[in-house]
């Protein structure tokens, strides 16, 4: 979705859904047997990560809002692009309305005054997703650093039109940042709105591989230190963030599995957790990741209590940041 570094200028929005429509076209194996999801950018993003807004490169300037017309247009664009008739899962990267996500881009603290003006009304964006869902191009719509006021509104939106409800929401869950398991863990309860977690930074940008710790092999290779003035994910290299993961790599070694299995295999363990969303760069990470999902994976009773008291003594390290940068939301 996003180039690495930001500043490529090959890079165009779009990219990787081309890829998977032409793998698509390549593959002999039934559509049905696949499930596709994508994502449409909320309000502000620049022009060079908002989802085209058009079917086709050069229509016009890209503007990020999720009002209908926007949602329908990037839709029908992702759809080309992706070469198939319908997207399992269509998810709202972030809010058209002014929210803090966590410490990523700003103050995790909800500020009115930051709020806008002429925000897109959640009603009209659920429209659209409805009107989608009904025409057969999308199977059901997610939602992306949201808080639980707006997923509690997306509910309520679509219980009001008869629409089907939000399915998934993929906010930044990890070791160093648990915020999501207060209270919007019990909205998306199965006991309330049944909306399943898909975690991002499940590693913590890579972190959590041990990989930038004292002795750690070659971390110059890592995006973190390679990449650092592009990227938000450098609050995982804060000092609280450091001592926590030394912590967290002393049970790993103690639970005789790797520090990023330890990570992985945690989010897994969690209720609200419906899939993990990983990344690699290399086969063996790709490996690794897969391996530490698997169902046989299991951490032992002692090793989650030992997670969690370290989490008692330095909870959340990630926030626990100077890190800022102008927020878009």
């Amino acid at each position: 979705m996003y180039p690495v570094p930001m500043s490529d200028p090959s890079w165009q929005p779009g990219r990787t859904e081309e890829y998977i429509g032409s793998w698509l076209n390549k593959k002999s194996a039934s559509r049905s047997e696949l499930v596709i999801a994508t994502k449409i950018a909320g309000f502000g993003a620049s022009e060079r990560i908002v989802n085209n807004r058009s079917t086709a490169r050069g229509g016009g300037k890209a503007t990020g809002r999720l009002d209908k017309a926007s949602v329908i247009a990037a839709c029908d664009a992702s759809l080309r692009r992706l070469n198939t008739d319908y997207i399992d899962l269509y998810q709202l990267h972030w809010p058209d309305r002014y929210v803090p996500i966590g410490a990523f881009f700003g103050s995790p603290a909800y500020d009115p005054a930051r709020e806008r003006a002429g925000s897109v009304p959640i009603r009209e964006t659920v429209e659209a997703l409805g009107e989608l869902i009904a025409s057969g191009k999308i199977r059901h719509y997610g939602l992306s650093n949201e808080s639980t006021f707006g997923v509690c509104e997306f509910v309520r939106a679509a219980d009001e039109l008869g629409i089907p409800r939000p399915v998934s929401i993929q906010n930044s869950f990890c070791l160093l940042h648990r915020s999501f398991e207060t209270e919007l863990a019990e909205a998306c309860a199965e006991s309330n709105y049944d909306i399943g977690l898909l975690p991002w930074t499940p590693l913590g940008g890579g972190a959590l591989t041990g990989k930038y710790l004292d002795g750690a092999n070659n971390p110059s290779e890592g995006r973190l230190i390679k990449y650092k003035k592009y990227g938000f994910h450098q609050r995982y290299l804060n000092d609280p963030s450091r001592e926590a993961t030394e912590e967290y790599k002393k049970i790993a070694d103690e639970e005789g599995v790797s520090l990023a299995t330890l990570a992985l295999a945690w989010c897994r363990s969690r209720w609200y957790v419906s899939s993990t969303i990983i990344g690699a760069t290399t086969m063996e990470q790709l490996e690794e990741n897969i391996d530490a999902l698997a169902p046989s994976t299991m951490l032992s009773e002692d090793a989650l209590e030992a997670i969690d008291k370290v989490h008692e003594r330095c909870r959340d390290p990630s926030i626990q940041t100077e890190f800022t940068r102008p927020a878009f939301v």
